[in-house]
C-alpha cells in the first residue's frame, strides 16, 4: 500500500516525503479531531470495577 501511494506522489524524493509528512499529519489530524471523539462513548475505558468497600491489607 505505501508503495503504491509513494509511486502515485508527484515530484522528486524530498517533494514526495514531504508530501507524505503531510499526509500522515492530516491523517493523524482527522483521527484526533473526527474518529477517536465518535467512538470514546463506544469504548468501554470508563467502565471501572474496583471497589472501595475493603481497605487494603498490609
Amino acid at each position: 500500500m505505501y508503495g503504491w501511494i509513494w509511486r502515485h506522489l508527484p515530484g522528486n524524493v524530498w517533494v514526495r516525503a514531504l508530501i507524505s509528512l503531510v499526509l500522515a499529519l492530516a491523517v493523524v489530524y482527522l483521527l484526533f479531531q473526527y474518529v477517536f471523539p465518535w467512538a470514546e462513548p463506544l469504548l468501554p475505558f470508563n467502565d471501572v470495577t474496583v471497589d472501595n468497600g475493603m481497605a487494603a491489607v498490609r
